[in-house]
């Protein structure tokens, strides 16, 4: 072959060499150009298409690198076989006629989601100055792998944290980082072991509740009470871990008492091999006095398992997560799972211990909790109308409130009336494992609503759940 009829197009916005490269390794491809056909030469395929040299010879290179040409010392160039080359193709135009088509979730005008977080209050200009800081300060080591448990600076700082924003007592050797709780959850199972009745609370975090049943767990949801996870229920259940929020369960928005409290570490306590998984998701938002300390801070004998996040309150993206665990269980896990490298980036944990040792997390708790507690008193003024009609539960902390409608109307009825003015409200019963209750109630998130916005909501299910 001594030519190729290539009809190159200089303005196309593809360079001449992809083209040649294109059109051959296309034609290769298709049989068109068969095994063993010999190329033509740079030099005459150049003085053929009128272009330099150099930009034939990059075509070939670029053949010669993906294997679909070879070539052979004072003979030139020829196709490969490549009858058994893997080819990338391009999946064809899907008829939308032809299958189901993609749910598409709707979007509305006011959304009262529970897991919302204001993402116009991170710390945009904070977090880039202290990036900048971390990879201009040793850019060799800043990207060997790190500490398995993650950066020894991290963890001390969150134990510095911990202790005084939460009670909790520990020390970095305690203190395992991960990439959200999932991950810390599956780790901690590989940890115990699956030979374990897991208990946990009903309503419930259905996320955590999915995992335990995908790791073939046997889970066992337990009924609340005004205190939160009834403990004689929990004996009676033949449980040995139990997963609880105590300081503000979700999505109830029960704060467990002391008494409760003393309860849970009494049954931990007699039993060998029970622990208490404490998560903590969101402890720092509480508008009413002052936060409650963790359950850990109690933990004389090293039964409870302690989750922390930092995704609730800077933002969902950053998956910076830690696990605490009893002294009694790092030797094991250090001989056990010792082995397994951080899922955490070293670059974003030495990020986020500057935004821990330099004070910016506490200013930005701050920000953000006097951020969150206007939109909570904003929704708790705007539904005063509803006083006759509903009862409100789990204000003053967390990021969420509840309505209780006990007149007989259904979740279904309330928010569909809802749906029906573009709010979504969310139904208590999406959280409860097994038969929900006769009683409705309407979870209510406003973490990333503005005020405005949660006033004109407000006016909006003042006007169609009033009875």
């Amino acid at each position: 072959m001594n030519e190729l009829t290539i009809h190159l197009q200089p303005h196309s916005g593809t360079s001449l060499y992809e083209q040649i490269y294109g059109y051959i390794k296309e034609n290769i491809r298709t049989g068109r150009i068969s095994c063993g056909e010999k190329l033509p030469s740079t030099r005459s395929l150049c003085r053929y298409l009128e272009v330099s040299r150099s930009t034939v010879e990059m075509a070939y290179e670029q053949l010669l690198s993906e294997g679909y040409i070879e070539a052979v010392p004072c003979r030139g160039y020829f196709v490969a076989q490549v009858e058994d080359l893997w080819h990338l193709e391009t999946a064809p135009a899907r008829d939308e006629k032809a299958g189901p088509k993609e749910k598409k979730r709707q979007a509305y005008r006011f959304d009262f989601t529970p897991n919302g977080v204001d993402l116009n209050s991170f710390p945009y200009n904070i977090w880039r100055k202290l990036s900048r800081e971390v990879l201009l300060d040793d850019r060799t080591e800043l990207f060997r792998l790190g500490d398995p448990q993650g950066e020894y600076a991290f963890r001390r700082a969150i134990c510095s944290y911990l202790y005084q924003a939460r009670g909790v007592s520990c020390t970095p050797r305690q203190v395992i980082v991960g990439a959200g709780s999932d991950y810390l959850l599956m780790l901690l199972s590989s940890l115990l072991g699956r030979d374990h009745v897991i208990a946990v609370e009903n309503p419930t975090y259905k996320q955590a509740y999915r995992l335990f049943c995908s790791l073939d767990f046997q889970v066992c949801p337990i009924r609340m009470d005004k205190r939160g996870m009834d403990t004689r229920l929990l004996e009676e259940a033949g449980a040995d871990i139990a997963y609880v929020t105590p300081s503000h369960q979700y999505p109830t928005g029960i704060v467990m008492p002391i008494k409760r409290r003393m309860e849970l570490l009494a049954w931990a306590e007699a039993g060998r091999g029970r622990y208490i998984v404490e998560d903590d998701y969101d402890s720092e938002f509480r508008y009413k006095g002052k936060p409650i300390p963790a359950l850990q801070g109690f933990d004389a004998r090293g039964k409870v398992i302690y989750l922390g996040t930092f995704s609730k309150s800077i933002a969902p993206a950053i998956r910076l997560s830690y696990m605490v665990l009893p002294e009694t269980l790092c030797e094991e896990y250090e001989r056990k799972l010792g082995f397994i490298n951080s899922t955490v980036s070293k670059v974003d944990q030495l990020i986020m211990c500057r935004f821990l040792e330099e004070g910016y997390y506490e200013r930005h708790l701050n920000k953000t909790r006097a951020l969150y507690r206007g939109r909570h008193d904003q929704l708790i003024a705007g539904l005063k109308p509803l006083a006759d009609t509903c009862r409100i539960s789990g204000e003053n902390a967390g990021v969420h409130l509840l309505l209780h409608f006990d007149d007989g109307r259904s979740e279904r009825e309330l928010i569909e009336k809802a749906s029906a003015c573009d709010i979504r409200v969310y139904g208590m019963s999406d959280y409860i494992v097994g038969e929900p209750g006769r009683e409705a109630v309407i979870l209510l998130g406003y973490a990333n609503m503005p005020e405005d916005k949660i006033k004109e909501a407000c006016s909006i299910l003042c006007r169609i759940w009033k009875k």
